[in-house]
């Protein structure tokens, strides 16, 4: 009977922790993997080619940042000028720190843009960035781009996550006041049909909030840094109205702010989780969704 009640149990056991890791496997598989700015840690910020990195390692969602131009045309950049991080002037010298705001895109037709190359200069960051000639793309070109290579690839189609750039101190200086930024935006989206597989994220209550009163089928992410210290309740309250999705810098993700958000309905999605072992962890924990610079670590952990 001992001998038969210890098989007993090493059965069990080995049921268990292969269930254990099939509802591993199958989170990893129901997560939403977003590629940040494409894959910054792999490609130059924003381009086409760090989202064609990104499709080519599986992500669900391309992660982005808009602004625009003086002839109103959106483009993808995180900053609403020429970072002296990634950029090179057009004499081949790169942007000093102390005057990368006098490069204000928001200033400068699309055409003069395209003059910045934004992928040569080693990043300081990201060494492992592979270095081309490139400039910050238009949204819609970018777009046209993705839904062209997936078709060829015959891959699934990818959601778009665009982070709108924009802040009360900055309005008509480095961008358009929200309902213009939003209005300008949107017209981009609609043309480009992609309306049901796009995500509007932002710090910016107000250009979430003109999303919603007027566009209010598009899914919307408010994004939380780490020095908001409001509560949950307090932030959504504020907001005024549920957001699709909860994205909080990482550090404040837990197991209770997992909890509040899906008893509200809300998917959590943290940003920017960098390392294998978080995002593990965060995958056990149970979020909704992993933002990444370098989303070829799925794969690591399907393996």
């Amino acid at each position: 009977m001992t001998n038969k009640f210890f098989i007993l149990i090493i059965i069990c056991s080995m049921l268990a922790c292969n269930a254990t890791k099939n509802i591993q496997q199958q989170s990893l598989k129901n997560i939403d993997k977003q590629g940040h700015r494409g894959c910054r840690g792999l490609m130059p910020e924003n381009t086409i080619s760090a989202m064609f990195k990104a499709i080519d390692a599986g992500v669900n969602t391309l992660e982005m940042d808009v602004v625009f131009t003086k002839d109103a045309v959106a483009i993808v950049s995180h900053e609403p000028f020429f970072n002296h991080e990634i950029t090179t002037l057009p004499n081949g010298q790169f942007v000093d720190e102390a005057k990368e705001k006098n490069y204000n895109i928001f200033k400068m037709t699309f055409a003069e843009t395209q003059r910045y190359d934004v992928g040569l200069k080693p990043h300081p960051r990201f060494a492992q960035q592979q270095k081309l000639a490139t400039t910050k793309p238009a949204l819609a070109s970018l777009i046209d781009s993705v839904e062209a290579y997936t078709e060829q690839k015959k891959l699934p189609s990818v959601y778009y996550n665009i982070e709108t750039k924009t802040t009360p101190a900055t309005d008509n200086i480095f961008h358009p006041a929200p309902a213009v930024f939003v209005s300008q935006l949107m017209k981009v989206i609609i043309n480009k049909h992609i309306e049901t597989r796009v995500i509007i994220q932002s710090f910016d209550r107000r250009t979430l909030q003109y999303l919603h009163q007027h566009y209010p089928t598009i899914k919307t992410a408010l994004l939380i840094e780490a020095f908001d210290k409001n509560s949950f309740r307090k932030q959504i309250k504020d907001l005024g109205f549920t957001p699709t999705i909860y994205s909080p810098e990482q550090a404040l993700v837990n197991e209770n702010l997992i909890a509040a958000c899906h008893k509200a309905g809300i998917k959590i999605i943290p940003w920017t989780i960098n390392d294998k072992a978080t995002i593990q962890q965060f995958i056990k924990l149970g979020v909704d969704g992993i933002i990444t610079d370098y989303p070829n670590i799925f794969n690591e952990i399907k393996n």
